[in-house]
This record gives C-alpha cells, sequence and structure tokens, in this order.
C-alpha cells in the first residue's frame, strides 16, 4: 500500500471511506489519534493517513479531489 494523501478530519475520513467502499477501492485509513498524547499528533499530522493499493491510485486520487472540491462548493 502507499500514502496516498493525508485526511484532515473525521468528517472528511467519512465521506472517502464510503466513497471508496461503493468503488471497490480497498483503504486503510491511518488516524494519528492518540488518547495519550491529546490529539498531540492530529494537528502536526493532520487526522489521518490515507493508504492505498498503488494500482487504485488514480482512482482513488480523482474520488478524494471529487469529495473534497464537493464539500468546497458547499
Amino acid at each position: 500500500m502507499i500514502r496516498l494523501t493525508t485526511i484532515e478530519n473525521r468528517f472528511e475520513a467519512d465521506l472517502i471511506s464510503d466513497a471508496l467502499t461503493r468503488e471497490g477501492i480497498g483503504f486503510l485509513i491511518r488516524s494519528y489519534q492518540d488518547t495519550a498524547y491529546d490529539g498531540l499528533y492530529v494537528t502536526q499530522k493532520g487526522f489521518a493517513a490515507l493508504m492505498v493499493e498503488e494500482q487504485d491510485a488514480d482512482r482513488a486520487r480523482a474520488i478524494v479531489r471529487d469529495i473534497r472540491a464537493s464539500v468546497e462548493n458547499s
């Protein structure tokens, strides 16, 4: 798996997760939240990293781009 992008918050993670699942794209969301550090790394690194299989990277990147554009235009 490769790191595709940084997810900024849980809302974005849910939108991306739902869209990738609908498209049948395998993924992993690696959260930077750590209760022991009270979210310290979230402010430095973002909410989470989105990992996808290399062969799905282009499709996943397009889906993430479309989601972010639709949220910005709302």
